[in-house]
């Protein structure tokens, strides 16, 4: 059943004047009230990152007519401030991103994009996390837009799971060459880390992180097979990351 006039809240990872959020932004005030709150800076790769050693600033800000605050926290701070400080009621929808590059695979796992939607998840409220493939600040997120606008319209009128929690990543083309949408399983896939060791103009070594994506599976169900072959893939995800089979397995341990 479609809500009428829902309470859509706008976050992201990349920043409150990412060019992405402002494409959500757009998407997101034809579907409903929006609200924003995005980090004041970058906040890419935080995770599931909350602040309890600093104190957090809100600054009330507006985006084209739209209610914004820029928060100095990490995107998972924003919804938490959002749902108990800064919003009049609960909000009926969280979307979260665009982000500007890919969160498929185990991506998720460090992405402060995903992470905002799965803290929408634990509070009970459906969210939506999106991502293109492309990490240019001059993306064109126009496709981006039209697939947002599809999935949004479709949870607000046929979801009834408040803790759903979808993963949904864009391949960086044209509207026209995008094959379709599919449901997957998250593929398995690694980082492989490499650590450039450099010195500074003080002497001192320092190291910056770098490396490659190598994806683990074949699977012709996963999210990366989508996004290979020109899919959006969408991958319902949860916060429950207990390993089910490990844990039948070491009824050995229980006295």
């Amino acid at each position: 059943m479609a809500i009428n006039n829902p309470l859509i809240l706008v976050v992201n990872d990349d920043g409150i004047n990412a060019p992405g959020i402002r494409a959500l932004i757009e998407v997101a005030k034809g579907l409903g009230e929006v609200v924003v709150v995005a980090p004041d800076k970058a906040q890419s790769g935080m995770g599931h990152a909350i602040t309890i050693n600093d104190t957090l600033q809100v600054d009330k800000v507006n985006i084209e007519g739209t209610i914004a605050y820029s928060c100095s926290g990490t995107p998972v701070d924003c919804v938490k401030l959002a749902i108990n400080k800064l919003l009049h009621k609960k909000p009926q929808l969280i979307v979260s991103g665009i982000n500007h590059g890919s969160n498929s695979s185990i991506n998720v796992v460090y992405s402060g994009t995903m992470s905002a939607a799965l803290e929408g998840s634990l509070e009970g409220i459906p969210s939506i996390g999106f991502s293109l493939l492309d990490h240019s600040i001059e993306a064109d997120f126009s496709a981006a837009q039209i697939i947002a606008k599809q999935v949004i319209t479709s949870v607000l009128n046929n979801n009834q799971e408040k803790s759903l929690c979808l993963n949904v990543n864009i391949p960086k083309l044209n509207t026209k060459l995008i094959a379709g949408i599919k449901v997957c399983r998250q593929a398995k896939g690694n980082w492989q880390e490499e650590y450039d060791e450099r010195v500074n103009p003080m002497g001192t070594i320092y190291y910056w992180l770098t490396g490659k994506f190598v994806i683990e599976d074949d699977g012709e169900d996963t999210d990366e097979w989508a996004l290979a072959k020109g899919y959006v893939s969408i991958v319902p995800v949860q916060p429950d990351v207990t390993d089910y089979k490990i844990k039948n397995d070491l009824k050995y341990l229980e006295l």
